[in-house]
C-alpha cells in the first residue's frame, strides 16, 4: 500500500513540474499556489518574478481564525482569507496554479471562495 502512495505522489509532482514550466506569477498576476495534506490546506499568492510570497494562509497557523484541518469548509475559509490578504496587498488579478491535484473537492472550494472574495482567475 505504500509503494501505491509514494508512485501516486510522483506522479503528482511529475505533473506539478509540468505545469510550473508553463506556468508563472508576474508582478501584474502572481500565480496563487495550493497544497494540500491530509491535515492541512496551504494557499500562496507568488510573484515568480522577484521570488516573493506577496500572501498567504494556511490551516496549520497558530493562534488562526479558520478551520483547522483538510476538509472542504477549511478550504473555502482558507481560499476567503488568502484572498482578503492578496486583495489588501493590492493583488486583484491571479493565475491559478492547482499544484498537480485534480480541480475537485478541497481545490475547487477554494478557488470558488477565492473568486467569491475578489481575485480574479
Amino acid at each position: 500500500m505504500a509503494v501505491a502512495r509514494i508512485a501516486k505522489d510522483e506522479i503528482r509532482q511529475r505533473v506539478h513540474r509540468r505545469i510550473r514550466r508553463k506556468m508563472k506569477g508576474s508582478a501584474e498576476r502572481p500565480r496563487l499556489n495550493v497544497f494540500r495534506s491530509l491535515k492541512h490546506i496551504y494557499a500562496q499568492v507568488i510573484d515568480d518574478a522577484q521570488g516573493k510570497t506577496i500572501a498567504s494562509a494556511n490551516t496549520a497557523e497558530k493562534g488562526g481564525t479558520v478551520k483547522v484541518g483538510g476538509n472542504v469548509a477549511a478550504a473555502k475559509a482558507i481560499g476567503k482569507l488568502v484572498a482578503e490578504r492578496a486583495v489588501k496587498a493590492g493583488v486583484k488579478k491571479v493565475v491559478f496554479d492547482r499544484g498537480g491535484y485534480i480541480y475537485h473537492g478541497r481545490i475547487k472550494a477554494l478557488a470558488d471562495a477565492a473568486r467569491e472574495a475578489g481575485l480574479e482567475f
